[in-house]
């Protein structure tokens, strides 16, 4: 079954959610495809000053603005979307990507790994790396950005039965698209990595991310990758059931081969 994927790698601007928000709205509203990934934290940008600037901008997903939007292109674009944003829940912060489907449903995933300044503003994320089906019941595992580095993050997912992992990234390191090339061929998985352009810069700190989005196949093939400032949508046709063979050859397999006893 063909089913077409893509990333929408644009430059949020920092705290303003009005701008951001008709920008991701503007760049789907004419698209048709099954799965989009935007970027971490599309709706608020990335480099924060205080606590407070966090609090106001992040979303209670009970009645989250985001999530409404969403909900709509997606009912109305018959597409699911992925999309990160800051969420606040019991007086916590999350870094959060939220799927959303042309059914209404959405699911949330919490950062688990903060990198750098993250840790002053985010709790780290307390819902496990869980499997989510999206349009089509085809089952999309997220992670997002600092997750990367992790191996275990993406083989979770993949032993969760996830047939693509949606990767919402604010990359600043030089590492991760080419990293993500190994996780997709050692869990035989697709990855969409969906990360930002530009820069944010406050008072006298100022980061630069590196854009690149992309999407690889199950064997480590790069199916598209988009340059370092480009803001556009980018789709590309998989087929998702590829997946869900673990077959290296007729005497390996990825998963009937792993010993766990020694992975101590």
């Amino acid at each position: 079954m063909s089913y077409k994927v893509g990333v929408c790698q644009f430059k949020p601007e920092l705290l303003n959610y009005k701008k951001n928000i008709n920008t991701m709205k503007k760049m789907v509203e004419n698209t048709s495809a099954d799965l989009i990934v935007f970027p971490e934290l599309a709706t608020s940008g990335y480099l924060f000053s205080n606590q407070k600037e966090v609090n106001d901008i992040a979303e209670d997903f009970k009645n989250s603005e985001t999530i409404r939007i969403f909900a709509e292109l997606s009912k109305k674009n018959n597409c699911s979307y992925v999309v990160g944003l800051p969420e606040k829940d019991d007086g916590k912060i999350f870094n959060s990507s939220v799927l959303i489907n042309p059914d209404g449903k959405y699911f949330t995933y919490r950062k688990t790994h903060l990198f750098y300044e993250e840790k002053l503003w985010f709790q780290p994320g307390n819902t496990g790396f869980n499997v989510f089906e999206a349009k089509n019941g085809i089952k999309v595992g997220l992670m997002i950005c600092f997750d990367w580095m992790f191996p275990e993050s993406a083989r979770t997912l993949m032993l969760n039965g996830a047939q693509i992992i949606a990767h919402s990234a604010n990359l600043v390191l030089p590492w991760c698209q080419q990293a993500m090339l190994t996780r997709s061929l050692e869990n035989s998985v697709y990855s969409i990595t969906a990360n930002r352009t530009g820069k944010d810069i406050v008072n006298n700190k100022e980061l630069f991310f590196t854009g690149q989005s992309q999407v690889v196949d199950t064997k480590g093939n790069i199916l598209f990758r988009l340059d370092e400032v480009e803001e556009s949508i980018k789709l590309v046709d998989i087929e998702p059931n590829i997946s869900n063979n673990k077959d290296i050859n007729e005497f390996n397999n990825l998963i009937n081969d792993r010993i766990t006893k020694y992975y101590k």
